[in-house]
């Protein structure tokens, strides 16, 4: 049962998600990138030659870790957009964990990252095709004081 704020009566919480979402990525991907060049030097500069997967399990130890204590990377928070379950609460380790593997999985096969794209922006909740497949979607951020 989903308890997820209704696109129709509360558009709010979705209002400019996927642009949001965007600029969030940029921001995700220079943090990632920072992470990498912070490691390289404890490589003895190896890391140049395998980079691209450095670059790959960094941002899946970012990705994972901020979602689980969160529900948000920090590029993410930067934009006051969360993730959120079906049942409306934040995601835990296994739901950050299960999020991430199926983002990048889709990288790996173009054609789905492509398919989340136009999904994000043809569904009502703006979900992507890891989150049908997990029923998550991307709200911006409930106040905290209400």
């Amino acid at each position: 049962m989903s308890i997820l704020p209704d696109p129709d009566t509360q558009p709010e919480f979705y209002k400019d998600v996927q642009i949001k979402r965007l600029f969030a990525w940029g921001v995700d991907a220079v943090v990632t990138l920072l992470g990498c060049l912070i490691i390289l030097p404890f490589t003895a500069f190896t890391g140049v030659f395998f980079f691209p997967l450095l670059f790959l399990f960094v941002g899946f130890g970012y990705r994972t870790m901020t979602l689980a204590n969160g529900s948000a990377t920090w590029g993410m928070r930067l934009f006051s957009i969360e993730l959120r379950r079906a049942d409306g609460a934040p995601l835990d380790a296994g739901h950050a964990f299960a999020h991430t593997l199926g983002y990048t999985f889709s990288w790996f096969l173009p054609v789905f990252q492509v398919m989340s794209v136009i999904m994000m922006g043809a569904t009502e909740r703006g979900q992507g095709l890891t989150d049908h497949v997990l029923g998550t979607v991307m709200l911006n951020r409930r106040a905290l004081a209400r």
